[in-house]
């Protein structure tokens, strides 16, 4: 066949080899692969079931006590007697304020004690000697009244100096600061030399970390959609909040103790549009610190009557999430169908990773889950049965709830 004017040879061949290629292979109804046969492909028939979900969110740890140690007295700084960041005792002395000066006004306050006790025994001998020449009535009633008064009032100056004395003690004892508590030290925030003031001057914190909280914040969305999906029926939660709790480290590792939930707020959080949650975790040996973000998994939570399908099978398209069922063409053969779908919790059930489907999807309906590589909406499939593993295994989970 002579070149037409302005056609390279080459380009012509290239041309006919083409047309060669293509008229080859009949082309595959449906809109399949032009010379391949059909995709063969692992399907499963949905059926309701109850599955175990879980919840997943970011948290971060603190004490279960946090005290600030103060200064209870003014004065010098004279001691340290921690080692900062260390664990500390119940008791434990922290800090030494001068006592002298507060030794010195106990010392001042017995002998005020002292002193109030002599005038009360004169008073009392005053008394014993003028009652019998008042029954006598050698002198007046009133000189044998003002002693009894006098008395009275001495027994009234004693007490006050005995409570001057107590005080005076007691701000001798707060010239040793003690650990209030059992717990983590933090830095000491004065040195020794340092003037502290009374009640002001805060000299450390102290964390209780056995057992150790960690709160954790819930959407006001999430929160409605549970409360819907619990009334309407589709949702079990654990009864007084008896979730399983466990804590997912910063590297991945899962921290070896379960905890459990010991508060859950009944109000919003204005600021941030959540509600607070808190876990409890026994942590005796201190291998939680306070300050640590971590993910807490709460467990316990069952989806009743759901439709699931495996994470392998659930495909991002222009519109959002589909996956592919099983239909017929016009002549009767299984061809690959496309099926929006909105998707709800991610669960990991019967060894593998699902998806709990909320709406596009009906039960008795078939998926594919296994060998979409090939599938565009209308083609042809090889149906290969049932899959003889949890299709899904291993794959990836969907990041976590903040």
């Amino acid at each position: 066949m002579p070149a037409p004017p302005g056609l390279p040879r080459n380009r012509l061949a290239l041309v006919a080899a083409i047309l060669v290629v293509t008229g080859c292979g009949p082309s595959q109804p449906g809109g399949g692969f032009p010379g391949f046969p059909p995709a063969a492909v692992t399907t499963q028939v949905l059926q309701p079931k109850s599955l175990p979900v879980s919840y997943e969110y970011v948290g971060q740890t603190v004490g279960s006590k946090e005290i600030e140690v103060r200064a209870r007295v003014t004065g010098i700084l004279q001691k340290r007697l921690f080692q900062e960041g260390a664990r500390v005792t119940a008791g434990q002395t922290l800090f030494v304020i001068d006592p002298k000066p507060f030794e010195a006004q106990a010392a001042i306050a017995e002998a005020e004690v002292a002193r109030a006790g002599a005038q009360v025994t004169q008073a009392e001998r005053e008394v014993a000697r003028l009652k019998p020449l008042a029954e006598r009535r050698a002198i007046g009633q009133k000189e044998a009244d003002d002693a009894v008064s006098n008395a009275e009032f001495a027994k009234a100056a004693l007490k006050a100096a005995g409570a001057r004395l107590a005080e005076a003690k007691l701000n001798l004892g707060y010239t040793r600061a003690t650990a209030p508590i059992t717990g983590l030290s933090s830095r000491a925030n004065k040195s020794e030399g340092s003037l502290v003031t009374a009640n002001d001057t805060l000299l450390t914190v102290l964390w209780q970390v056995d057992p150790i909280w960690v709160p954790f914040n819930v959407s006001e969305t999430e929160r409605l959609n549970l409360d819907r999906a619990v009334a309407a029926g589709k949702l079990a939660l654990p009864d007084g909040n008896a979730y399983e709790v466990t804590v997912k480290l910063s590297d991945g590792s899962t921290f070896p103790r379960k905890g459990r939930i010991n508060f859950r707020d009944t109000r919003v959080n204005p600021a941030t549009g959540t509600y607070e949650m808190r876990a409890e975790i026994a942590n005796a040996d201190g291998a939680l610190q306070p300050g640590q973000f971590v993910r807490v998994e709460l467990k316990g939570a069952v989806r009743k009557d759901a439709l699931a399908v495996p994470q392998v099978a659930v495909q991002d398209g222009p519109q959002g999430k589909f996956v592919y069922v099983t239909g017929k063409d016009k002549d009767g053969k299984d061809v690959a169908l496309p099926r929006p779908i909105q998707l709800g919790d991610w669960v990991s059930a019967d060894g593998g990773n699902l998806w709990i489907v909320e709406s596009g999807l009906k039960a008795g309906e078939t998926v594919i889950v296994d060998g979409m590589a090939r599938l565009q909406p209308g083609a042809p499939i090889q149906l290969g049965g049932s899959p003889g593993a949890p299709p899904g295994k291993g794959a990836p989970a969907p990041a976590a709830k903040s």
